[in-house]
């Protein structure tokens, strides 16, 4: 059967704004506060989309959460009308109300965890939301994602809907900008790679930004998703590049079937886990482990170009290609090694450069835009078809952005109730568009 991979993008919503709300994430911190303008983000992302789509790739939008997130924001003791609770926030808690107000579901790298049926022991498409729970405005994304990746794979015959893991830190869990699998190809069965930041029962961790996938996490996905012990590793990231800023393993690396690449300092003992990733690759095809070191690349360099967060797919016609955010360009030693890869003996043939900007300043590349999705053809056939972008589906969803999208946001304008009632009217709008019920609160009081 005929297997390919959809990368689903979450679609940036309404009120995407720079609150600096991620503390270990760089870009995130040093742009706080600065003017944001989400309808080029949104109109950035969509040209995203639509140009893999263009190439020939299956290409999928997910909803974006709705916000502000008015139950959490009650929960916290604000009450009355709905413009009551944004106010009294505003004047005594402007933190709160911030985390409450992100956008940043938009990066559907940390949606979940998504297992495909080749690798799972019952043949279905397994999901696990991640919970998300190192910081709070992303923390509250879990259940209204579960929501929205309900109403895009909705056959229970095909698709396994897990619930996020316990709110505990024991059990960080940041989805599958953490994850990556290894194969021939997407129809084959894998190896699974998740790798962690912290173990409970190790000392090996970060000394100054937190980190934010656990070992205990993973292996709760991996029993979830019945995959197989025997291919499945559990790789422990470098501590000390956590604390240069790559808060993520898809900040120092990337794999796409039977190519992995990865910066020199990406790993915990890195001769170790390249030999185990070695003797465990079940593959029939060439395995491409292609490390960038120090001299080629240093950290600082990555983590600022978000190179590693470059998206890598296969080609229909044949080969690989790396869909690379624009700030590689701007420095001059990260533009000089892509160009050498893609001249290398490798899968990698060609770098296509995209201007993301205003998701770069908050600090998501690529790769943190979408969730990726091995399907076969049935499994494909099971997908909300008003989730898969095409010209028809592109175009309205430009439309609807340039009618309800404000093209410019400060802190300030969060405090007005007005911005709310915007945000709410243009989610409703874009349910009826994607076909996906009543996935919102406000939808359905």
């Amino acid at each position: 059967m005929n297997y390919t991979e959809v990368n689903f993008d979450g679609l940036v919503g309404p009120t995407h704004n720079y609150a600096g709300l991620s503390y270990g994430n760089v870009a995130s911190k040093s742009n706080a506060n600065k003017a944001s303008n989400p309808k080029k983000a949104a109109l950035q992302g969509l040209e995203k989309m639509f140009k893999l789509n263009q190439m020939g790739l299956h290409q999928g939008v997910l909803a974006p959460n709705a916000r502000p997130d008015l139950a959490t924001l009650r929960t916290l003791g604000f009450s009355g009308s709905d413009a009551n609770v944004i106010t009294q926030a505003a004047k005594t808690a402007p933190q709160f109300l911030k985390a409450c107000y992100s956008a940043s579901s938009m990066w559907t790298a940390n949606a979940a965890t998504v297992s495909p049926s080749s690798d799972s022991g019952d043949g279905k498409v397994h999901f696990t939301p991640a919970n998300l729970n190192n910081k709070i405005h992303r923390a509250i994304e879990a259940k209204t994602t579960s929501r929205i990746l309900k109403a895009t794979f909705s056959d229970d015959a095909v698709f396994t809907h897990h619930e996020p893991l316990p709110q505990h830190p024991i059990f960080g869990d940041e989805g599958a900008a953490n994850y990556t699998r290894l194969a021939d190809s997407y129809g084959h069965s894998g190896l699974a790679l998740f790798v962690y930041g912290e173990d409970i029962n190790s000392q090996v961790k970060p000394q100054v930004f937190p980190a934010r996938q656990t070992r205990q996490a993973s292996e709760a996905i991996a029993r979830s998703h019945l995959l197989d012990p025997a291919q499945t590793l559990y790789i422990q990231q470098n501590p000390e590049v956590i604390d240069q800023g790559v808060f993520h393993n898809d900040v120092i690396a990337i794999g796409n079937e039977n190519v992995f690449l990865f910066h020199q300092q990406a790993f915990y003992q890195q001769k170790k886990v390249i030999a185990k990733i070695r003797q465990y690759y079940t593959g029939t095809r060439p395995l491409h482990l292609i490390e960038v070191t120090s001299d080629d690349l240093s950290v600082a360099d990555a983590v600022n170009s978000y190179i590693f967060n470059s998206q890598l797919v296969s080609l229909p016609g044949g080969g690989m290609a790396l869909i690379a955010p624009s700030e590689c360009q701007t420095i001059d030693a990260v533009e000089r090694y892509v160009a050498a890869l893609c001249q290398a003996s490798n899968p990698i043939n060609e770098v296509i450069y995209m201007d993301l900007k205003q998701s770069m300043q908050n600090g998501g590349g690529p790769a943190c835009l979408r969730l990726r999705v091995a399907l076969s053809q049935h499994e494909l056939n099971a997908v909300n078809p008003d989730c898969l972008i095409d010209e028809d589906l592109y175009d309205r969803l430009t439309t609807w952005v340039n009618k309800h999208y404000r093209d410019r946001l400060v802190e300030a304008d969060l405090a007005d109730p007005s911005l709310m009632l915007e945000s709410q009217q243009a989610l409703d709008e874009l349910t009826q568009i994607m076909n996906l019920g009543s996935v919102y609160d406000f939808q359905r009081l």
